[in-house]
């Protein structure tokens, strides 16, 4: 019965203990004794794992003061296979006016490549079919650039390898130039045949066609369709100037007035005309003869032209025809003969044939000697 007691005083004294501590004012704690945050959840031993490489780029954006940072929209994949491309899209908005990678896309020899080395990271050949793409939008206020990246880890197994940040350049329209960087990105890396239950080995490709470059005979193909073209040019050329419309050689000299009117005097001479008693058309070919000879020598046109213009044309010659008067008489009497229908006489007709012979003998030019007959003439004086 005691303890029954004891205990409930007891249990008393606590209560009131208890809610005097309640009811008392808490004290200010000082700042030096706030609690502290909560710590960071432990995470398991796999995901807390740090990633085999660290970053180390040597990139350092260069801003104009003033100006706003270009806006850029990275994706890159998480997760890959060694050995495999894997390609770092960059999303580029600019201003109008401005070129992204106006160069192209390189890595300065150096401190560059030694980071992409450091993080297991190789550039394909730019050249290649996994070189750096730039694809400019048609506004021309957007730019995509597709760099691809082989990781290549030191070991087999997985691993987790950290893109460096990367410079890219945007030439502005006032010669500036801006160089921004993107963003350091981890990609898990897994072994080709992670997957495949008991790999085995696999052999080797078959070989691929080798392009060699021959300069000397490219220079010789080269060389030899000029040579093909050219000559073919050249023998066109050729035949057509084989083929011109050649002059005409110049036609003989004309024969002096003389010499025709002698002829045809020769002729008409033996033509029999008179003794065929045909003295109207004998004293027509005559004056014909004649009146043509007188034309040609001095310069008109003589079977057009009438008696009295004849005359005034050789009145005016210089020098002056000696036999003037025999022509006179004999235009005058051809005429008579002609338009009054007089029919001559075979004297007449002898005589007219004799004078016209006389007529044409005397106004012949004066013959010159020839230059080889000077020589032998002085020789022989």
């Amino acid at each position: 019965m005691r303890l029954r007691v004891s205990q409930s005083w007891l249990s008393v004294a606590l209560f009131v203990v208890t809610s005097a501590r309640a009811q008392a004012p808490s004290a200010p704690v000082p700042p030096s004794a706030a609690p502290a945050p909560p710590a960071a959840p432990v995470l398991p031993a796999a995901k807390a794992a740090a990633p085999d490489v660290s970053v180390t780029s040597t990139c350092v954006e260069r801003i104009p003061e003033g100006k706003l940072r270009p806006k850029l929209s990275e994706t890159f994949p998480s997760r890959g296979k060694s050995g495999h491309a894997a390609t770092l899209s960059v999303k580029v908005t600019h201003l109008k006016g401005e070129e992204v990678l106006p160069g192209g896309f390189r890595v300065a020899d150096g401190e560059g490549l030694d980071a992409l080395k450091a993080a297991y990271l190789a550039l394909p050949d730019p050249q290649g079919p996994a070189g750096p793409v730039i694809t400019r939008g048609a506004e021309g206020t957007e730019t995509e650039v597709k760099l691809s990246v082989v990781p290549l880890p030191p070991k087999p197994g997985r691993h987790e390898l950290i893109l460096p940040p990367l410079p890219i350049s945007i030439a502005r329209a006032s010669g500036q130039v801006v160089t921004v960087c993107t963003q350091p990105h981890t990609i898990t890396i897994e072994d080709p045949i992670a997957n495949t239950p008991n790999p085995e080995p696999k052999p080797n490709p078959p070989p691929r066609r080798q392009l060699e470059d021959w300069e000397l005979l490219r220079r010789l193909v080269y060389g030899g369709l000029v040579a093909v073209v050219v000559g073919v040019l050249a023998a066109w050329l050729f035949t057509r100037w084989r083929r011109r419309p050649r002059p005409l050689p110049p036609p003989p000299p004309p024969r002096p007035a003389w010499e025709v009117a002698l002829e045809e005097l020769h002729d008409i001479r033996h033509a029999g005309l008179i003794r065929q008693q045909r003295f109207s058309e004998h004293f027509d070919r005559v004056s014909d003869t004649i009146r043509q000879y007188l034309g040609n020598r001095f310069g008109f046109d003589g079977l057009e032209s009438t008696t009295r213009e004849a005359l005034a044309v050789l009145d005016g010659v210089t020098p002056a025809v000696e036999p003037m008067d025999k022509v006179r008489a004999f235009l005058r009497q051809a005429d008579l003969v002609k338009f009054a229908q007089l029919t001559p006489t075979e004297e007449e007709c002898e005589l007219a044939l004799s004078r016209g012979e006389e007529i044409v003998h005397s106004t012949m030019p004066a013959r010159v000697p020839s230059k080889t007959a000077e020589p032998s003439a002085r020789g022989t004086a």
